[in-house]
C-alpha cells in the first residue's frame, strides 16, 4: 500500500448496528418558510468511520444536509458533493450515497468519511 493512502471498508446498509465509538448528533438546519418565519429541524447525523480533520468533517456533513435538501436523487446528491469537495479541497474526491451498498476504497491519508445522514448512508473520500 502506497504511503499517504489507507484502505477502509464500510457496509452502506441501513440496518447496520453502530460499533462502539461511533458519534451520534443532531444538526440543526435552520430553513426560510414564506419569507420572514424559520423554522430549525434537526437531522441525525450517525458518525460511523473518519481519517479527515474536525474542520472538514463538518463541512462534509454540512454539504451533505445542503445537498439532501437540494437533491431526492440519490445519484445527484453525491454528485453535488464531490462537485463542491473538488472544488474546495481539489481533486479528486469520489462520493456514494445510499441505503444499501458494501465498500473497500483506498484514499488519501486525512481524507475520508463514511457517516449516516438520516437513513442513508454517505461515504467520501480523496484518491487519486
Amino acid at each position: 500500500m502506497a504511503e499517504g493512502s489507507r484502505r477502509v471498508g464500510s457496509g452502506g446498509g441501513a440496518g447496520a448496528v453502530p460499533a462502539a465509538g461511533i458519534r451520534a448528533s443532531y444538526y440543526e438546519d435552520k430553513k426560510s418558510v414564506s419569507g420572514m418565519e424559520e423554522v430549525q429541524r434537526a437531522k441525525k447525523v450517525v458518525l460511523k468511520s473518519a481519517d479527515m480533520k474536525e474542520e472538514m468533517q463538518k463541512e462534509a456533513i454540512n454539504c451533505a444536509i445542503s445537498a439532501f435538501d437540494k437533491f431526492t436523487v440519490e445519484k445527484d446528491i453525491a454528485e453535488q458533493i464531490k462537485k463542491e469537495f473538488d472544488k474546495n479541497h481539489g481533486p479528486t474526491w469520489h462520493c456514494i450515497v445510499g441505503k444499501n451498498f458494501g465498500s473497500y476504497v483506498t484514499h488519501e491519508t486525512n481524507h475520508f468519511i463514511y457517516f449516516y445522514l438520516e437513513s442513508k448512508a454517505v461515504l467520501l473520500f480523496k484518491s487519486g
